[in-house]
């Protein structure tokens, strides 16, 4: 995507030995390099690299977009959503919190009182411990079961950027049952894709042109073309 140069890129792949995560501090070529692609990447929108950095253009507390006027009159005539010109997603995210925290929708929802203090859009709250590395052990036990699997990624994501899978699909061991090629909505490329098989279990990876980390919150209409032709057993 033209964030790093191949210099760059070439110094850390020779430095690190593949090792860019939990790498070992005593290589200091290593650390060097990424730190140089560090400050290349520290000002570049994580889950979505066409939008810009918005961790310092939080809107106010109660700049929510919307007039809630319509709480007095028990009206959602005044209800304004954000629009796609919106630069930060996070704007979205204040409304939908404040909008999922209104009596009159929690009623409407039939939202039973006290179940919850407070509904956030991303619940950071919940303790839990993060020890698994890997799920490959995951997707072998759906190669032995048969299932069908489905993997995607939004192409414009870098905190779960497509090559990963890439990369780790083929330690698999699987068969290319439908070359890379591009899948189509409305006769635009949507994204590519490519199947994989091995007896009784496939597997069809899938990029999502355009999008995010929460594909289908930047590309619904894509998504919801690929889940329905995947799950009606159709090629994307």
């Amino acid at each position: 995507m033209a964030l790093i140069s191949d210099e760059y890129f070439e110094f850390a792949k020779i430095s690190c030995a593949g090792k860019y995560h939990n790498h070992d501090p005593n290589n200091q070529q290593c650390t060097y390099a990424l730190q140089r692609i560090k400050k290349c990447l520290s000002r570049i929108n994580e889950v979505q690299i066409l939008d810009p950095s918005c961790a310092n253009m939080a809107p106010k507390p109660n700049d929510f977009g919307w007039d809630q006027t319509f709480l007095k009159d028990n009206s959602v005539d005044h209800l304004v959503l954000p629009s796609a010109k919106q630069e930060c997603q996070i704007q979205d995210l204040v409304v939908s919190d404040e909008w999922a925290n209104d009596q009159t929708v929690q009623e409407a929802l039939y939202i039973r009182k006290g179940t919850i203090s407070r509904w956030t859009t991303c619940n950071k709250g919940i303790s839990y411990e993060y020890n698994v590395e890997s799920t490959l052990e995951y997707h072998k036990i759906l190669i032995k079961k048969g299932y069908r699997t489905l993997i995607f990624n939004g192409d414009h994501d870098m905190a779960a950027p497509y090559m990963g899978p890439l990369e780790w699909i083929p330690t698999l061991n699987l068969t290319v049952d439908d070359d890379w090629r591009p899948w189509l909505v409305n006769g635009q490329v949507a994204g590519y894709t490519e199947k994989y098989m091995k007896n009784d279990f496939d597997l069809t990876f899938a990029t999502i042109k355009g999008a995010g980390h929460t594909a289908s919150s930047y590309k619904p209409k894509e998504c919801l073309a690929m889940l329905d032709r995947w799950l009606s057993r159709r090629p994307l």
